[in-house]
């Protein structure tokens, strides 16, 4: 059998999410760009296919529309409509049409357009199908099914864009496929799902219809990173398949490919630019961006990844979560 050429050895490298976001030279971290804020507790975020940002404030029931540079380009708050009605939004989600999808403590989930029209809803309070104990985390499949962390009901739903039910799963526990406060909910372009389970202090990876696939992650907080975590909520991908997890309690953000291989950690706790605490959130855009809710900082952060000239930026507001 002839040798593999070391070229064509190293191309094939390359090809890697390993080779193209090492783990070990600090400048590999992405650059801060900018910050904003609005005085109310930011608690979710997601961006649209145009680059704007939308984020939900839990004082106040609202959710604000920015561009990606931090401009504010509309509001709504619907405290007292009676079937638009917000009484403590969460998570935020957007879908390839550009319809918004709230989760909301109390009235389950609410459907937007980019503008804040009313679009419909589903679910409520409760333990049954289709219904939400503090869901915390929320994400849209490129079908269109959108998958709920269903936070204190230690479990995953999933439904239809019209809010049938299509599946749950998930357990109170620490076993496979169990949970203790899944916090943030992420889906990769193959279609599987990635479930931040906060107090187990893990990452749990599952098909589209909730079997389990794989897990990383153990309690820690050792300076190096490589899965350690400490209350992990946020989760995000980015377009070349890294995903990001807000590492809440150790105050940075992790890196990872889909199968778990640790690729980066950044941040670190502080109120200086790129520091954070208690980084809640996280989302990415199409041009390679990265927006932090940096909670307990009160403000967002933006950062431009690898994929976009090096540049910086933040903003927000946010109370505790935690209980």
């Amino acid at each position: 059998m002839l040798p593999v050429p070391r070229p064509l050895l190293t191309v094939l490298a390359c090809l890697t999410l390993a080779c193209l976001y090492p783990a070990t030279a600090a400048a590999q971290a992405p650059t801060y760009l900018t910050q904003w804020s609005t005085g109310i507790g930011f608690t979710g975020i997601a961006t649209d296919a145009a680059g704007d940002v939308y984020i939900t404030g839990s004082y106040g029931a609202q959710v604000f529309k920015y561009t990606g540079t931090g401009s504010l380009l509309t509001q709504w708050h619907t405290l007292w409509a009676p079937d638009e009605y917000l009484g403590g939004p969460n998570a935020i989600a957007t879908d390839a049409s550009g319809v918004v999808y709230v989760a909301d403590q109390v009235v389950g989930v609410r459907n937007f357009t980019g503008t804040g029209g009313y679009l419909g809803g589903f679910g409520s309070q409760g333990s049954g199908v289709g219904q939400f104990y503090f869901p915390l985390g929320i994400a849209v499949d490129a079908l269109g099914d959108i998958y709920v962390a269903d936070t204190y009901n230690n479990r995953v739903q999933k439904f239809t864009n019209a809010g049938i039910p299509i599946t749950q799963w998930g357990t109170p526990g620490s076993g496979d496929g169990q949970f203790n406060e899944p916090g943030g909910v992420a889906v990769n372009s193959s279609g599987d799902v990635f479930v931040s389970d906060s107090r187990n202090n893990r990452i749990q990876k599952f098909t589209a219809s909730g079997a389990y696939l794989a897990q990383w992650g153990s309690a820690g907080a050792d300076s190096s990173g490589g899965g350690r975590l400490n209350h992990p909520f946020g989760l995000a991908f980015d377009s070349v398949g890294k995903l990001h997890v807000a590492d809440t309690g150790n105050h940075r953000i992790q890196e990872f490919t889909p199968n778990g291989a640790y690729v980066l950690t950044w941040g670190s706790f502080g109120t200086g630019n790129g520091q954070f605490d208690s980084p809640f959130a996280v989302a990415t855009d199409s041009f390679g961006n990265v927006y932090v809710v940096d909670a307990h900082n009160n403000r967002i952060q933006k950062f431009a990844s690898l994929l976009t000239p090096t540049k910086r930026a933040s903003w927000g507001s946010l109370k505790r979560l935690y209980r």
